[in-house]
């Protein structure tokens, strides 16, 4: 074989190869952004409680912490070696980032139990949207639960109008429709524009395109919830 044939040759086998490469590239690509697009929770986050059952399952959870009978399930090694490869949380929790009730513990749940976001005023950013409906879609939580709190922080400055510094702001703005919702409404108005705040930031996860399908398919709720700082109680907003 001639030196030039020989060269031709090598040509149009690295041309097949390159060609094939692509092909298998574009392939694993389509697969990778169907993924991406339309994500397939994995076997190990499959949960066969209805989300009436998780939301019970919460409520009774803050009844024992109220009554001092907590069982902190799922709070050892065993666990932690169990979920280290996997998570499948039941519920999920939009909390205040307020540092007075952890999630886990005012439930009494565990590791790997509840997938929780916290944010000033427990409010429905478009991040902490995006981060619950991959907890639900994902996840596959079953109930999302708004929980805001006594003596909200956030809520008081949105109520005195105050001028904050930095991105503090974004935060009252978002809170400020409850607030003006309150106004001249008999009660305690701290309470009730914090009450009014929870269904606020509970009817934004609601329109959501990817959390409002699921609700309709009968695999997710989205409660509000109050907490009380004094007793440990979390009650039902509605």
């Amino acid at each position: 074989m001639t030196r030039k044939a020989k060269t031709n040759n090598l040509s149009r086998r690295n041309l097949i190869k390159l060609g094939a490469g692509a092909v298998g590239t574009g392939v694993l690509a389509a697969q990778l952004g169907s993924k991406l697009t339309f994500p397939e929770p994995a076997v190990a986050q499959k949960t066969d409680l209805t989300p009436d059952q998780s939301l019970e399952k919460l409520m009774e959870g803050n009844q024992r912490f109220v009554n001092k009978k907590r069982q902190s399930p799922n709070q050892d090694f065993e666990r932690l070696a169990e979920v280290a490869k996997g998570q499948k949380p039941f519920a999920a929790i939009l909390g205040c980032a307020d540092s007075r009730f952890p999630s886990e513990i005012i439930f009494d749940q565990g590791l790997g139990d509840l997938f929780v976001c916290r944010v000033a005023g427990n409010v429905a950013t478009p991040e902490e949207i995006g981060s619950l409906e991959f907890g639900s879609l994902v996840l596959g939580t079953k109930v999302i639960v708004v929980v805001g709190h006594k003596r909200c922080g956030a809520v008081e400055a949105t109520i005195k109008g105050a001028q904050v510094p930095g991105q503090i702001a974004s935060l009252l703005d978002a809170i400020k429709p409850a607030v003006e919702e309150t106004e001249g409404k008999s009660g305690d108005r701290l309470e009730n524009a914090s009450k009014a705040n929870v269904m606020l930031q509970a009817e934004r996860l609601k329109s959501s395109p990817v959390i409002s399908q699921l609700i309709q398919e009968n695999k997710l709720k989205v409660v509000g919830a109050y907490y009380d700082l004094d007793t440990g109680v979390v009650s039902l907003v509605s």
